[in-house]
């Protein structure tokens, strides 16, 4: 069974049948629309069939989706016959349109014609569904853009220029600047000068970043195993440095749980390090291993376009040819696997509960102990431990497999963040929803109190409009939270103009904004001093 159905039409490519190029141009002279040319008085002609370059043209320029060029194969023979033209001849228009629109994206430009074309048949053999995973990468996970990471006790802040700024605790050389020594206010990594940064995954002590080459570097705990409390990780790296292990990879991606890190390739593929002695991941390893192993099992021949990393298990949003899935791996205790049951998984499987509620999914998050999804339509299911109401559900009870959350049927939901019991949603008009533990100012609905930290409810079960960035007066793009069980958390904010805002637990200088007296959080978001524009 394949999750992979939902209410827009799979995309198909190869059940149309030929016509010939004479049929193709009676059938268009035959069905021409009449407009009048510019200074003439009688209407002037334009078949399609006449001028495929200028139809080229605009199909690139407007950047259709790859549905909408799939559909316009089906509604006119015109643009699934050979257009004739360079690279590729026997291409069509709606192909040719694809491939010139990978060919403007980053990931795609430096790949060698040998990579592009395997990258074409790992997708499926259409460059619409090369663009649609190309896309759909882009979408989850910020890249070419700002963004801003709330890890445990630790923040990064990348620039939409690749510049990084860290700030926080510093006890392992997790910031990067050469020390040891806490940071209270962002301060730029200058040792990366000239490269540019797109991505960053943080964990306890440790933290990654992706150059725009495909490039790792990491510092703070010099480890890929557990994180908080284990054996490994007792040397410190206090500036960044290349993880040579990964230089044979082009790195889009990494996530961080507690017993091990994952990274995602370009071409869609998943790598592990550490937490593979039993083979809790589909291999067996020390854990004080340092070599990537793929990850083999469904997602071996399925391009993945975004991972996501909870204390003892992974998720993988995957691209298939008819459609979006969810594949889970590792820890299934209190379901946060998404399989209707407790299970450990040792290799990825997919969640079929989606094919059920017919639900497209389009990004993914996972939380320490439970995870989310947004759907294409804007709704949110999520699954797992269901303790605070972190689940949004009105309730603690778990749910051993992805459940809507009803709450929030008249938001259309873009972006969603997990944290230790909490979670936040942000809709398409920029509004932003949290819900689960309320223990930490970490969601948003506190009120400061002079002398004080603010009145707070200890658990919040159902969605709630978090008012106090309403007062921002402007739209949120994305949320960070603490993904950590050691540490209390603090969020983050990001708005479309790269403003960056802080809220929640501040004691390590985490939040990059001054508290006051002895204060050691904040309840309301408080600009921090830094544009990432």
């Amino acid at each position: 069974m394949d999750a992979t159905t939902s209410e827009t039409a799979a995309i198909q490519f190869h059940s149309i049948p030929d016509q010939s190029v004479s049929t193709i141009v009676t059938n268009a002279t035959s069905t021409l629309s009449k407009r009048r040319c510019f200074g003439e008085s009688d209407p002037g002609e334009f078949p399609l069939a006449a001028n495929p370059s200028i139809v080229l043209h605009v199909l690139t320029a407007c950047n259709l989706d790859p549905q909408d060029l799939a559909k316009l194969e089906v509604t006119c023979s015109f643009f699934r016959q050979p257009a004739k033209f360079a690279p590729d001849y026997e291409l069509s228009i709606s192909e040719l349109a694809a491939l010139d629109m990978c060919q403007k994206r980053a990931i795609f430009k430096p790949m060698t014609e040998e990579q592009h074309q395997a990258l074409k048949q790992r997708c499926g053999g259409s460059w619409k569904l090369v663009l649609r995973f190309l896309v759909a990468g882009e979408a989850c996970c910020r890249r070419e853009k700002s963004l801003a990471i709330a890890g445990p006790g630790h923040s990064i802040a990348v620039t939409s220029k690749g510049a990084v700024y860290s700030f926080g605790s510093n006890s392992s050389g997790q910031l990067g600047h050469g020390t040891t020594e806490e940071e209270s206010r962002p301060r730029l990594i200058r040792s990366l000068q000239g490269i540019r940064i797109t991505q960053a995954a943080v964990g306890a002590g440790r933290t990654m970043l992706i150059s725009d080459a495909g490039r790792v570097y990491a510092f703070g705990k010099d480890s890929f195993g557990e994180a908080e409390h284990g054996a490994q990780g007792d040397q410190i790296v206090t500036t960044p440095k290349l993880v040579e292990s990964l230089k044979d990879i082009f790195v889009v991606q990494a996530a961080i749980g507690n017993f091990f890190t994952a990274v995602l390739s370009r071409e869609g593929r998943v790598y592990t390090f550490s937490w593979g002695s039993d083979g809790r991941l589909g291999h067996h390893t020390e854990p004080n291993d340092l070599e990537p192993r793929p990850l083999m099992g469904a997602l071996e021949n399925t391009p993945v376009v975004q991972i996501a990393a909870g204390y003892c298990y992974l998720l993988a949003l995957a691209c298939h040819p008819n459609g979006m899935s969810v594949y889970s791996v590792g820890c299934g205790l209190g379901g946060k696997l998404g399989h209707g049951s407790r299970t450990d998984e040792k290799h990825p499987r997919l969640i079929e509960q989606f094919q059920l509620l017919n639900f497209q999914p389009v990004v993914v998050a996972a939380g320490a102990w439970h995870a989310a999804v947004v759907g294409r339509d804007g709704r949110v299911c999520t699954w797992g431990w269901g303790r605070y109401g972190c689940l949004g559900h009105g309730n603690e009870e778990c749910e051993s497999s992805p459940k809507v959350v009803e709450a929030l049927s008249n938001v259309k939901a873009v972006h969603v963040a997990t944290g230790d019991y909490t979670t936040f949603v942000v809709s398409d008009d920029g509004d932003v929803y949290s819900f689960g533990c309320g223990e930490s100012a970490s969601l948003g609905h506190n009120i400061d109190v002079p002398g004080g930290q603010g009145n707070r409810q200890a658990r919040i079960l159902s969605p709630e409009l978090v008012r106090s960035l309403k007062q921002i007066s402007e739209r949120v793009v994305q949320i960070s939270l603490t993904n950590s069980i050691y540490w209390n958390a603090h969020t983050f904010a990001l708005t479309e103009s790269g403003k960056l805002y802080a809220f929640g637990a501040g004691d390590k200088g985490q939040l990059g904004v001054e508290l006051m007296g002895n204060q050691t959080e904040r309840g309301n978001p408080e600009r921090v001093e830094i544009d990432l524009n």
